[in-house]
């Protein structure tokens, strides 16, 4: 319990943790930054790690720092970051899809289920890759399901570029102009619950639709 609390801390005051880290490191938060936005978009393991909340906070630091740190030059970082990360995460997946799915009989890893999930990233996964960069978990997972799904590279690359420009860009400067403000720094922990919450609407609302298209297929 002590270490969800501590956790959920660090999450909701992420940005007086960054100030502080980068008075003392300077030109190292860049570093650390990167390594965040990439373990959690190029690692299944670490899914928990902020994406969202890191990159306002991120913006709202190059803010509060007078140029010692470039927004511009975090932007481009992160986004390469954010691109390498899913790349990484995407030939994991291709290369573990074709061993954990080759059994026909197996209930949870049945071919069938590795066909159809081709099937839908040769449709959808464009949209899919791109919409999975502002879902929290849906974001780590994403490219790897596509690499398992054996998702055209190509395609998926596009996308990937797209999907982390939008991600790392909207998040990025969206703070850094308005991070300032004294509604949006004195409410800065209400903000970052606003966005994981409107992060997460997604797939509660398709869950949800789902759930009830059933209940009525069956009335």
């Amino acid at each position: 319990m002590d270490t969800l609390q501590a956790i959920l801390s660090h999450i909701l005051h992420i940005d007086s943790y960054l100030i502080a880290f980068a008075g003392s490191y300077g030109a190292w938060t860049y570093a650390l930054l990167f390594a965040i936005i990439f373990c959690e978009t190029g690692l299944i393991i670490t899914p928990f790690l902020p994406g969202d909340s890191l990159l306002f906070a991120a913006g709202a630091l190059t803010a509060h720092t007078n140029g010692a740190i470039s927004v511009h030059w975090l932007f481009v970082l992160l986004t390469i970051s954010s691109i390498l990360g899913n790349a990484v995460n995407y030939l994991i997946g291709r290369l573990i899809g074709p061993r954990v799915f080759s059994s026909p009989k197996s209930h949870l890893f049945n071919q069938a289920y590795l066909t159809q999930a081709h099937a839908f990233y040769q449709r959808h996964g464009g949209k899919t890759i791109i919409i999975a960069r502002f879902i929290p978990i849906i974001r780590t997972f994403g490219p790897f399901i596509a690499g398992i799904a054996d998702m055209n590279y190509r395609h998926f690359f596009i996308y990937n570029i797209l999907g982390a420009v939008l991600w790392i860009g909207s998040l990025l400067y969206a703070s850094f102009f308005f991070g300032t403000l004294p509604i949006v720094r004195d409410n800065f922990s209400l903000i970052v619950v606003a966005i994981v919450f409107v992060s997460l609407l997604p797939p509660i609302i398709a869950f949800a639709y789902r759930k009830l298209s059933a209940v009525s297929q069956c009335g």
